[in-house]
């Protein structure tokens, strides 16, 4: 299943920016809301206290100026309800109330030398409250308001304080309302919030893009540059200065690999060349050598010369292929590898294969493929090869009957010069080049030679496995 997590730099830098984003604006807007949530109820509370006071203590002339609907001081929307006496708490038995509010309100009254024996508050939607809908209701005529404004109206939140003041019998009720403090104060909130995302995490894509374009460019050079090693198409520098200093010292690092590469082929060319004229001069003057024995011994040792010099330049070559990438049937190449060693009548068996065509270089994979059936046959006598397709690549398998190599040293023996038998025996000749030679084409075409060993149900080894991944893509 593929990870809905972005694996690019810009798309983990965005997610977070935004991840930090979401987390100190949520804690900022908490803080935000809490204050202002209580400083709004806060305003609440003060208003019903000054309506209450103005009841008891008669200020007919802040009666009298006050418009029905009117705030006595600004702070929450038009709140006026008169103040109603009653002989009953303003709470139903199953309506919650505020402790906190009621604290508060307590409070506001003993500032003012107000004495109450009990305080209720509780909030409720003033559709729900009688009193407040049947005075809006009836006033209704003095704001224009009808229909669908008195239902806006009646959805708005209502704050119903009662107190029993401790010289009388009646409760003195009075009612607040405005819009609910979360619609008020919630809102510009969330509005805030998506501004400062679009801004903030806008300029860092921004920022993040001139970055990453260059990053981008380089990495797809790169890409290019281990498959070919041409320095035609190297990356212009740009971005911000770390990036830019960053793309000039990789391009003159390309340059100094090629032109390493350059020296390592000249002089593998020439001790090619100045090595091979002496030899072919050799073989001229073993013919006259008497002894029919010693004249045999000496082409043998000439001919393990002449192969492991050519394998050595191979190995040289290897890595900046000459020959281009051909599309071919994969099936019919490792078919006609394996027939070649059955025309010479060796013990290699073709098992199962599935027909897979795809771009290689045929001459080097063949050369691979002999390295690595020869070696089977040589340490293992017997060579059974099978071509399948896993996971979008080629899978070339030789198994072999040998006995294998201990586990610590499979990834030693893929180095060059490096053999299972160290005796140099002429039957398992070489310079232990062979693996060396076939990982190194496995990479050149994208791949990769793996050596395992394989076991019998007790645990014993009986036999080496090659397998070389070719990805089809």
């Amino acid at each position: 299943m593929r990870s809905v997590f972005p694996r690019s730099l810009m798309g983990q830098m965005l997610l977070a920016v935004a991840a930090a984003l979401l987390l100190v604006q949520a804690l900022s807007a908490f803080l935000i809301y809490s204050a202002q949530r209580e400083s709004y109820e806060s305003g609440m509370l003060n208003a019903a206290a000054f309506r209450m006071i103005v009841e008891t203590r008669g200020f007919e002339s802040l009666r009298r100026t006050r418009k029905p609907d009117g705030a006595p001081f600004g702070g929450p929307p038009p709140r006026g309800f008169p103040v109603e006496r009653s002989p009953v708490s303003p709470a139903a038995e199953n309506e919650r109330r505020d402790r906190g509010a009621e604290e508060q309100f307590a409070k506001i009254l003993n500032d003012q030398n107000f004495a109450a024996s009990q305080i209720v508050i509780v909030h409720r939607r003033l559709r729900h409250d009688p009193v407040a809908r049947g005075w809006i209701e009836k006033h209704a005529h003095w704001h224009n308001r009808t229909g669908h404004d008195l239902e806006e109206i009646f959805e708005n939140h209502l704050l119903v304080v009662g107190v029993l003041p401790q010289d009388g019998r009646d409760w003195l009720v009075t009612r607040v309302r405005s819009p609910r403090a979360v619609n008020i104060l919630l809102f510009p909130l969330i509005l805030q919030t998506v501004i400062i995302y679009i801004v903030l995490v806008g300029a860092v894509a921004l920022i993040l893009r001139r970055m990453s374009r260059p990053l981008a460019a380089l990495t797809r050079r790169v890409e290019q540059f281990s498959a070919t090693r041409d320095l035609a198409g190297q990356v212009e520098p740009s971005g911000p200065d770390d990036v830019h200093r960053l793309i000039v010292a990789h391009n003159a690092l390309e340059t100094r690999i090629v032109d390493m590469l350059d020296e390592k082929d000249v002089m593998l060319g020439a001790i090619g060349h100045d090595l091979k004229t002496p030899l072919a001069a050799l073989r001229v003057r073993i013919e006259s050598v008497e002894d029919d024995i010693e004249r045999a011994r000496m082409a043998t040792t000439i001919e393990d010369i002449v192969r492991t010099l050519d394998d050595i330049l191979s190995l040289a070559r290897v890595g900046r292929p000459s020959d281009p990438l051909e599309r071919n049937e994969l099936s019919a190449l490792v078919a006609s590898v394996v027939e070649e060693y059955e025309d010479m009548g060796e013990p290699v068996d073709l098992g199962e294969t599935s027909r897979m065509a795809l771009e290689l270089r045929p001459t080097w994979l063949r050369r691979a493929l002999r390295n690595l059936i020869g070696n089977a046959l040589r340490y293992g006598e017997r060579a059974r090869v099978s071509l399948s397709k896993e996971n979008g690549a080629a899978v070339i398998v030789i198994d072999d009957d040998g006995p294998g190599i201990p586990e610590d040293s499979i990834e030693a023996m893929m180095n060059p010069f490096t053999r299972g038998d160290p005796s140099r025996n002429s039957a398992t000749g070489g310079a232990g080049l062979g693996l060396a030679l076939a990982r190194a084409i496995a990479d050149q075409h994208g791949g990769a030679l793996v050596l395992t060993n394989r076991y019998d149900a007790g645990g014993a080894i009986e036999g080496l496995r090659a397998r070389l991944t070719i990805p089809l893509g």
